[in-house]
């Protein structure tokens, strides 16, 4: 495996949208564009319903692991002033539905949600409700930090319909924690999970990190033992993403040199799968983990597995709507991101402005590539027809399988590809021979994290 690791470590997307955004084709993107895929997509999916991300940006303090966009502040005066303007964007794409929008997902990420006070997470939820209508199969979640989530945020967001939360444990190793800026006690992980069940929350999940500086075996297993102690339903068990030239000095409070080697940080993924998989949970997808009982394993199972910006999730929308700085909306035909800047997002939604600045309108080979490649981040597997290779040329696909087919790592049809139990932790790699827009133009410069 060692051999494999050195092989195919190069710098690769993590595939939560075909094409990634580095490739979007800005110059034939419009609003006016945008508008009809949303419309369209919402018109042939009206009564599956709609996903809703809303990115809350606010931090009180910077972990240098992160790679989200955010504002660092303590000035909770912000608050109020930004939910009012998600609301109003709200509006905005309300008025292009034309009519009340089922909502099926709903997610809170950051940035901190819970740098939001109850009341006001609690205001912003019933607002974006007020203009649409629960699906009956909701899927509503947020992301939590430990260390200043409160019984009063959990009810507040249970309350209005949340069933599920996930909080960012990463490692409790000290040394690890002071080098990310990151001190968090496990009791503070330990209060929040139990009170999240004591609420009534139906999935409770906790994020981990390996790769990480200063992190070795022996922190992982730790931390992989004390969280098993507390059995969340999902662990997402993520590889550190070291990309500090995209994110300037948030990922440099530590030397290249501090982080693990590509052959030391798998052996930490190894080691916490197989922990994992000796306390029960199954392996679904890139990065997942989830106890049999939880929706997230039984979608694996039922064939119904998605992943979108939001990451991994139990069912498909054909259209999500990002809210809020920097959040990027998916119409299954096209991608739009909003502005990044707090105040510019502010000055656009007054005026009656969708807030984005730039996207890409998906082609017929786009819309079939990204399909296969959500096959294979979500089933291992995929399997492709005569009308599709009108379109696409799959022979250069399985000519760029074939050296993974050699090393064990992929098995290969003339019309389908199965990704093998040795190739999984290369499922970028793989996933990469379909990316025909990465093929056609390699980057000049370093872009992606490492794909180990």
């Amino acid at each position: 495996m060692c051999h494999l690791v050195q092989k195919y470590n190069v710098p690769g997307p993590r595939y939560t949208s075909y094409p990634t955004v580095p490739y979007w084709d800005l110059d034939s993107f419009s609003e006016k564009q945008w508008r009809s895929t949303i419309l369209r997509a919402f018109q042939e999916s009206s009564d599956e319903g709609i996903s809703i991300y809303i990115h809350l940006p606010f931090c009180e303090s910077l972990c240098t692991f992160c790679g989200c966009h955010k504002r660092i502040t303590k000035r909770h005066e912000l608050e109020l002033p930004y939910i009012q303007n998600v609301l109003k964007e709200w509006e905005l794409y309300c008025d292009i539905l034309g009519s009340r929008p089922l909502i099926k997902e709903l997610h809170l990420g950051g940035g901190t949600p819970t740098f939001f006070s109850p009341e006001h997470l609690k205001m912003l939820v019933n607002g974006i409700l007020r203009l649409g209508k629960k699906a009956k199969d909701i899927e509503f979640s947020f992301e939590g930090h430990p260390n200043n989530t409160t019984k009063a945020h959990l009810q507040a967001l249970y309350d209005v319909g949340f069933r599920r939360v996930c909080f960012g444990v990463q490692d409790y190793n000290l040394t690890v924690q002071r080098a990310i800026n990151r001190m968090q006690p496990f009791e503070n992980v330990k209060n929040v999970t139990e009170w999240a069940r004591q609420i009534g929350y139906t999935s409770v999940g906790h994020d981990i990190i390996y790769g990480l500086p200063f992190q070795d075996c022996a922190n992982v297993e730790e931390t992989i033992m004390k969280t098993n102690a507390l059995k969340p339903d999902r662990i997402a068990f993520y590889s550190y993403a070291h990309v500090p030239w995209i994110k300037g000095n948030g990922q440099r409070g530590y030397m290249e040199s501090d982080l693990p080697s590509p052959v030391e940080k798998r052996a930490q993924y190894q080691m916490g799968k197989r922990m994992l998989s000796q306390f029960g949970y199954k392996d679904v997808g890139m990065d997942h983990f989830a106890l049999p009982t939880d929706d997230l394993y039984k979608a694996y199972i039922n064939g119904s597995l998605h992943r979108n910006f939001m990451g991994y999730t139990p069912s498909k929308t054909k259209l999500m709507i990002g809210l809020g700085v920097s959040s990027i909306s998916d119409s299954w035909y096209g991608f739009a991101q909003n502005v990044k800047s707090i105040e510019e997002y502010a000055d656009l939604v007054s005026h009656g402005v969708i807030p984005i600045f730039k996207g890409h309108i998906l082609s017929a080979e786009d819309q079939i590539l990204r399909q296969h490649i959500l096959n294979i981040m979500c089933q291992f597997y995929t399997q492709w027809g005569p009308e599709e290779e009108e379109v696409v040329d799959f022979g250069a696909i399985l000519e760029n399988l074939s050296e993974l087919k050699v090393d064990g790592l992929v098995e290969l049809g003339q019309d389908h590809i199965k990704v093998t139990e040795m190739g999984r932790p290369f499922i970028r790699n793989i996933s990469m021979a379909f990316d025909l827009k990465l093929q056609r133009k390699k980057p000049d410069t370093r872009i992606f994290s490492m794909t180990v």
